[in-house]
C-alpha cells in the first residue's frame, strides 16, 4: 500500500516522535538507533490498520507512549484532539484535526512540515467512502485548516501515491484538483 511512516526528530541524538506505524516496525527502530534518538510518542494519524497495525509494537520497542485523536478506537496511552501541541526536544508540534477520511485523522504540523497522514496526498486526497468518511468534512478540512497553512509549508502525506514524495503547499494547491475546487459542488466533481 506504498505507507510513509516518519521518524521526526529535534535534533541527532535528541527526542523524536513516528508517525505511524506501517507494516514493518525494525526499519523505524534501526533509524531511529541509527540516529541516536530517544522516541518519546508513537502517533496514529488516523486508525486504519495500514496505519496503525504494528503502533503498539513499534511503542514496545522503542518505550514509547501511543498518541491517537480521542475520538480513535485504537489503544492509545495519550488522547489529543485539535490545538493540542506535542513537546518532543526543543520542538512543539501541533496536533491539527481533520476528519473526513476518517472521523479520527490528524495532521502533524511543526511550523514548517505537514504530515497529513489520509488527509491529503500529492495529487488527491484521503478516500472518503469508507467508514467514518465524509466528502463534507473533507473539503473543510482540506480548505478550511489546510490551505490556510503558509503555502511553503512541505507537505508529507502517508502514501506514496503522488508523482513526487512530498511538495510545498502552494505548490499542491495549484496542481491538485482537491484543492484547487472552490466550492463543495466543485469539490463533488472532481475525479
Amino acid at each position: 500500500m506504498q505507507n510513509f511512516v516518519y521518524l521526526l526528530a529535534d535534533r541527532p541524538g535528541g527526542e523524536a516522535l513516528a508517525i505511524d506505524s506501517g507494516w514493518e516496525t525494525g526499519p523505524i527502530v534501526s533509524a531511529a538507533k541509527e540516529v541516536g534518538v530517544k522516541v518519546k510518542f508513537v502517533v496514529g494519524t488516523h486508525s486504519h490498520f495500514d496505519h496503525v497495525s504494528t503502533l503498539r509494537e513499534l511503542a514496545r520497542a522503542l518505550g514509547a507512549k501511543v498518541v491517537a485523536h480521542e475520538r480513535a478506537p485504537i489503544d492509545h496511552d495519550v488522547s489529543v484532539k485539535g490545538g493540542d501541541v506535542l513537546i518532543v526536544g526543543r520542538n512543539e508540534i501541533k496536533v491539527i484535526y481533520t476528519p473526513g477520511h476518517t472521523e479520527d485523522s490528524i495532521c502533524l504540523y511543526d511550523g514548517e512540515n505537514l504530515f497529513t497522514g489520509d488527509t491529503l496526498f500529492i495529487g488527491n486526497c484521503g478516500r472518503t467512502d469508507l467508514p467514518g468518511g465524509s466528502t463534507e468534512e473533507m473539503f473543510r478540512s482540506l480548505h478550511d485548516v489546510i490551505l490556510k497553512l503558509p503555502p511553503s509549508t512541505i507537505i508529507y502525506p502517508g502514501h506514496d501515491y503522488g508523482d513526487v514524495p512530498f511538495r510545498k503547499l502552494g505548490e499542491e494547491a495549484q496542481s491538485n484538483p482537491v484543492l484547487s475546487a472552490r466550492t463543495y459542488a466543485e469539490f463533488l466533481g472532481v475525479p
